[in-house]
């Protein structure tokens, strides 16, 4: 058989060579790899901007997601969330801002909005960390939240100076009831704060969450911040209903540093301070380096706020005003009969109520010295004190059942500021610059504070829900 090969399998197995590409191909292959460079680069550039955005965004989502109406320690009633100067305390960033909850998580098109405040809020406490930003505390109708009574506490916030409000989360507690329930708020920062009067509530995440802080039985009546703390004075107590101040035998200062819940006696010299058994309370006042307390019996004790020291007695009080002791608590946990402030570390004024057989009122005792030497000044008549503030160059505020009383040389004299804040006047007053404070009215359901812009000179209302 002839087996050699054919035209057809020489042809099949010989070499082929390619045929060479048009001219201009390679540069033409070039270009079409530049222009797609180009694309990756413009949608690279796109994408980082998206990033830049979500960084903005995210805080804001991040807070909508972890707060859901009705959870554990939330404002039911906002169905959403929500250094130191309150109002008397206070380092706030610009991120600071919470933006609330909406009622449901799922994607929605329409813009976030803060929640509104409960319309009947009912105003306890303020506390401001910068001009601008503050919260209240107060009671509120909450329907279908647990809380010790019918009605919850609740919290509002603004980053107006009180132009607008917005609900946010609130411990889920009640009105004080004995041993339960707050009445009073304070904020270190955007972070951290406190909410207690008699029991102590913490929270360290600006509000989202709030945590119950064991104080071994004993009622938190005052409580203060400055620097990277805060200091309160854990009582004994026996009082009851709103009345949680009342009938306390022991008096004790502790501090807790920023960002922890434990809480410690901050030294020997100011633990189960008393009075001989009768009913009485204390006072408290900070400053930037030192700290104050007035004792049920009447002596003065200071210390750094540092936590680096310990406090001892600095004076047995004031000279002509061996009869100034604090007296029982009000309802704010504040005592009634003898009130400390501190404009800086060594210039005090204690008020010093007038029984009311008398006409009511309070004389005004100022001290340059950390309290070592007290000066009487002037004497306020036929109001009773409920709240005071001292502020650099000798300015005082009063706030009294009538409204506020301001005096621009160190109490010498006093000009009535009267504001319809209802019959009972005001509970407090606290400054957060020389220029700005706030007044909080003793009857609460007025639904407001009020504001000064002019170191107490005139006052306007905020309203609150």
């Amino acid at each position: 058989m002839n087996d050699r090969p054919d035209d057809l399998d020489n042809w099949l197995q010989g070499r082929i060579d390619p045929m060479p590409p048009p001219p201009g191909t390679f540069e033409m292959i070039k270009r079409r790899a530049r222009r797609r460079r180009y694309r990756q680069v413009a949608m690279s550039a796109a994408a980082a901007a998206a990033v830049a955005v979500a960084v903005i965004v995210i805080p804001h989502v991040t807070s909508v997601l972890r707060i859901s109406p009705g959870s554990a320690g939330t404002n039911a009633a906002a169905a959403a969330p929500g250094r130191s100067a309150h109002a008397g305390q206070g380092t706030v960033n610009a991120s600071g801002a919470l933006v609330p909850a909406p009622s449901s998580t799922a994607p929605s098109s329409a813009p976030f909005r803060t929640p509104p405040v409960p319309a009947d809020f009912a105003a306890t406490s303020a506390t401001f960390v910068s001009l601008k930003t503050g919260w209240v505390i107060g009671q509120a109708g909450v329907p279908g939240q647990k809380c010790a009574t019918v009605y919850c506490t609740s919290l509002a916030r603004t980053d107006n100076a009180g132009q607008s409000w917005f609900g946010v989360p609130a411990p889920v507690t009640g009105a004080p009831d004995g041993a339960s329930g707050v009445s009073q708020i304070r904020f270190l920062d955007t972070e951290n704060g406190w909410a207690f009067g008699p029991q102590l509530w913490a929270t360290h995440d600006g509000g989202q969450t709030w945590t119950l802080v064991q104080t071994g039985g004993q009622r938190v009546i005052s409580l203060e911040t400055v620097g990277d703390r805060a200091f309160a004075i854990f009582a004994t107590c026996s009082g009851t209903g709103a009345d949680f101040a009342a009938q306390c035998s022991s008096f004790s200062l502790y501090s807790a540093l920023a960002g922890g819940d434990s809480w410690a006696p901050v030294s020997q010299a100011v633990t189960s301070l008393g009075n001989g058994g009768q009913n009485a309370s204390a006072s408290l006042a900070l400053t930037a380096s030192q700290g104050y307390l007035l004792a049920p019996d009447g002596t003065l004790y200071s210390g750094p706020v540092s936590g680096a020291g310990a406090w001892q007695q600095a004076a047995p009080g004031p000279a002509g005003a061996a009869s100034c002791s604090t007296g029982p608590a009000q309802s704010s946990g504040q005592p009634s009969g003898a009130l400390l402030a501190a404009a800086n570390a060594s210039s005090l004024a204690l008020a010093c109520s007038t029984p009311a057989a008398s006409g009511g009122g309070a004389q005004v005792f100022t001290s340059s010295d950390g309290g070592a030497t007290w000066q009487p000044s002037g004497t306020v008549t036929g109001v009773t004190v409920t709240s005071l503030a001292a502020q650099p160059g000798g300015e005082i505020l009063l706030a009294t059942t009538e409204g506020v009383e301001v005096s621009a040389n160190a109490g010498a004299s006093w000009q009535p500021v009267v504001l319809d804040a209802g019959p009972a006047g005001f509970s407090y007053v606290g400054m957060t610059s020389i220029e700005q404070g706030v007044a909080v009215p003793a009857d609460t359901s007025g639904h407001a504070i009020w504001f000064t812009f002019d170191g107490g000179r005139t006052w306007r209302r905020s309203p609150i829900g």
